[in-house]
């Protein structure tokens, strides 16, 4: 495993995190705080385990994907629907710095493991609960995807062409926008419990996760009673933001600074566009966004990608191919800041893995431990992250 680092260099070393949690939400947190040096053990269900280990492409019965989600942690199998199960992830509990779950809200209060309960023996405790509509509130029993949060949180409407039905981005970004929401909570309970030696719980709702990040949406609406609506691949208010169609392709372009419309459009030979100044501000050029998007794409379309993208970045104005998954593994930038990792599996396959976001400068995450088989460890904590 070319890309390993030591756990006990990472920054969370030392604290100990249970998952509890299946498929995306709760396990993308756990990854995370895993790669930055924490002791994550995953508790499995008997049988077949997380049912992320059966999902999209697989190699010898198991996913890839679960080799991204689950490296850096332990598996142990317990039955948490059986006393002994329930037993034994107490003991685990007790000892734990952070609990991580994802189920639909009140499945561990009926098994006996809420959280009231569990902070009597263990008072630091911190945890993390991820759900569709969060502990309370009126929804709180209706069970929640990420689909359906991402459409509750205002994120489907504003996604595809406007009069269209709206489409969904190819990844679950209400299970991880979430999970981030939730790491940043766990961080802070964390620095709350260095002074006052209590834990808490961190209750996230997929919904206000993508809700937390609608930008303007909100106050337009109650200022203006501004309802915004889909806009295909542009960016509504902001000019020019957009996909330009090109000879052999599309690009991006984010010429919407003053300044640098100004070299956008003398880059493109429209200095007449530049110097007027009723398009010197931003206010102006989304008036008359049409105008501006018709003589960018009339320039683009007569060039291929390669050369609106050289002729543009000469230019500083922001551009960028729309890359495929084969574009990010062929690029030299991706790989000099050490966004591609490869790590060989336990059953000799070499695969190319994303690496750790964000980096440290000091004490960075990395990939320390191989995604486990199903029931690998034993359930315990270990003196270290080797055993």
């Amino acid at each position: 495993m070319s890309a390993a680092t030591s756990a006990a260099a990472g920054p969370l070393a030392g604290l100990k995190v249970l998952e509890l949690g299946q498929l995306i939400a709760g396990p993308f947190a756990g990854k995370t705080l895993g790669d930055f040096g924490a002791d994550v053990i995953k508790i499995e269900p008997p049988g077949t385990g997380d049912p992320l280990r059966q999902w999209r492409l697989l190699h010898n019965g198991t996913s890839v994907w679960w080799q991204v989600q689950s490296r850096n942690k332990r598996s142990v199998v317990l039955d948490l629907r059986s006393d002994e199960g329930r037993s034994e992830v107490r003991r685990l509990i007790d000892e734990a710095d952070v609990l991580i779950e994802n189920f639909k809200p009140g499945t561990l209060e009926k098994w006996g493991l809420g959280y009231d309960t569990l902070a009597a023996s263990n008072p630091g405790l911190i945890m993390l609960r991820i759900s569709g509509y969060g502990q309370d509130g009126p929804y709180r029993d209706l069970p929640g995807f990420a689909v359906v949060a991402e459409a509750m949180g205002g994120l489907r409407h504003l996604m595809g062409e406007p009069g269209r039905v709206p489409v969904r981005a190819g990844v679950s970004l209400g299970d991880t926008l979430a999970a981030l929401h939730g790491v940043i909570g766990v961080l802070l309970a964390l620095q709350a419990r260095a002074r006052t030696g209590r834990g808490q719980v961190v209750d996230v709702a997929l919904y206000e996760a993508v809700f937390n990040c609608m930008e303007s949406l909100l106050p337009e609406y109650s200022a203006f009673g501004a309802v915004r609506q889909p806009a295909g691949s542009a960016l509504p208010g902001i000019a020019p933001s957009n996909a330009y169609r090109c000879a052999d392709g599309q690009v991006v372009i984010g010429g919407n600074g003053d300044s640098i419309y100004k070299r956008l459009m003398s880059a493109i030979g429209r200095d007449d566009l530049g110097s007027d100044p009723a398009l010197a501000h931003n206010a102006g050029r989304a008036a008359q966004v049409d105008r501006i998007d018709a003589a960018i794409t009339a320039w683009t379309v007569q060039r291929p990608v390669a050369e609106v993208v050289t002729v543009l970045q000469a230019a500083s104005v922001p551009v960028g191919r729309i890359y495929t998954v084969q574009d990010m593994a062929e690029d030299p930038h991706y790989r000099a800041r050490g966004m591609i990792q490869r790590i060989v599996t336990t059953d000799g396959l070499a695969l190319d893995v994303p690496g750790v976001v964000p980096r440290l400068s000091d004490t960075p995450g990395g990939i320390h431990r191989l995604a486990p088989g199903l029931g690998e460890h034993p359930a315990r904590w270990s003196e270290g992250h080797d055993d």
